[in-house]
């Protein structure tokens, strides 16, 4: 009688040892990437946030080798950390940062490295309210230093400087623009990003943070 039960219980362990790796470790999908994004932003901005990712067996895992399921592109405000805002956790997402969420060749190779080496299939270019970089912009005046360098990358955007000037809400109007600005230049400026997306193998979409709410908005 115990053959009888013991045999199907063999059978699965069997099953499960050889799919085991496949089950620990699914294929990412461009759904199921945002989805996983979302879930953890909804975690995060209710104040229930999973921490996952942190243990010392994932630092083990993931010194092995990187296998982010998403790219996000975002601004370097201190208050916009992706990581913690998505509630992700050690090499879930491939992150780059700069003033106004900008890029330029060096950023777009590292979108590139992602999505060519990687096989990353989301990229996600993140805006926030009452972005500094932006607001610099519409403000006007002498930006010093090297900031300048950022207002006038800004200044150049078409999608920008076609927001009048008059718009009641021309701050808020120019970082959508600066996103839309963003989507369009991975696209033509790097064959790499175009094909894979030709070829339904990457997605990009927008998002904006709300400061006060924590809570990510997606952006058509």
């Amino acid at each position: 009688m115990k053959n009888y039960f013991l045999f199907p219980a063999i059978v699965l362990l069997v099953v499960f040892a050889a799919c085991g790796h496949k089950m620990n470790q699914p294929v990412a999908t461009k759904s199921t990437t945002l989805e996983k994004l979302l879930e953890g932003n909804t975690r995060f901005a209710a104040a229930h946030p999973l921490h996952p990712d942190e243990s010392r067996q994932r630092i083990g895992e993931i010194a092995k080798g990187q296998h982010p399921f998403a790219v996000v592109i975002s601004c370097s405000d201190s208050r916009v950390p992706p990581e913690l805002i998505f509630d992700q956790g050690l090499g879930d997402l491939f992150v780059i940062r700069t003033a106004g969420n900008l890029v330029g060749g060096l950023e777009i190779g590292s979108v590139e490295y992602a999505v060519e080496h990687l096989q990353v299939p989301l990229i996600l270019v993140l805006g926030h309210e009452q972005c500094g970089a932006i607001k610099a912009f519409v403000e006007g005046g002498e930006a010093p230093g090297h900031i300048k360098d950022i207002v006038d990358s800004i200044k150049a955007e078409t999608e920008i400087s076609a927001i009048a000037k008059d718009d009641k809400d021309r701050l808020a109007h120019c970082i959508e623009a600066n996103l839309k600005h963003v989507t369009l230049q991975l696209q033509e400026q790097s064959s790499i990003i175009r094909e894979k997306m030709e070829k339904g193998e990457l997605k990009i979409v927008t998002a904006r943070y709300d400061l006060e709410k924590g809570s990510v908005t997606m952006l058509k």
